[in-house]
């Protein structure tokens, strides 16, 4: 039982939704973001690696779905600093039962929560509000050799976005189709 966090499973294994839990009164609160002890419990065993923080203008931009390969998988830790995300992860490890299935939640600093994910998840983020910044844990540094990225329109992914894409980067446009090959990774 963590005294900052609450763990929320989701139907894909090992993915996480985390619920901080803020402790304040009437000068306002602090809220932990972040704890190598408690978040251990969760799977979290390295250190953070890189933290990365992003401003995204423009409502409906999508961007994502991104990984990396083994050797250099990471684990994720998401949160919404500003403004209202629709979070999606894909499920990509090789055999999982739910192999190329993806789960989305609600990110925003008002509900407090963030997106923990394991090895072997792409992720990627569509903003519901205009000025929306989010902050990333990796732990593992960014190595782009093992970069890997799906593509969102990709009809064998089924994902249901909440709006239509506004803005989307060449590089998330460009991502290839999966084809029958595609195994997944070993993580």
């Amino acid at each position: 039982m963590s005294e900052r966090f609450e763990l929320v499973a989701t139907p894909l294994t090992g993915l996480h939704v985390l619920k901080r839990k803020p402790l304040g009164d009437e000068r306002g609160y602090l809220e932990r973001m972040f704890c190598a002890d408690e978040l251990a419990q969760f799977g979290w065993q390295q250190p953070i690696s890189q933290i990365n923080r992003t401003l995204t203008v423009k409502k409906g931009t999508f961007r994502g779905l991104h990984m990396q390969r083994p050797p250099s998988a990471e684990m994720k830790l998401i949160t919404c600093l500003k403004g209202e995300v629709w979070d999606v992860a894909v499920d990509v490890r090789k055999d999982s039962p739910t192999f190329l299935q993806w789960h989305a939640v609600i990110l925003s600093a008002e509900n407090k929560c963030s997106y923990l994910l394991p090895e072997g998840f792409a992720h990627g983020f569509q903003t519901l509000t205009d000025e929306v910044e989010m902050m990333y844990c990796h732990s593992q540094p960014y190595m782009p050799t093992h970069e890997l990225g799906l593509n969102i329109l990709d009809e064998k992914l089924r994902i249901n976005l909440p709006l239509a894409i506004s803005e989307i980067s060449g590089k998330d446009r460009a991502f290839p189709m999966l084809d029958n090959e595609f195994s997944g990774v070993s993580v």
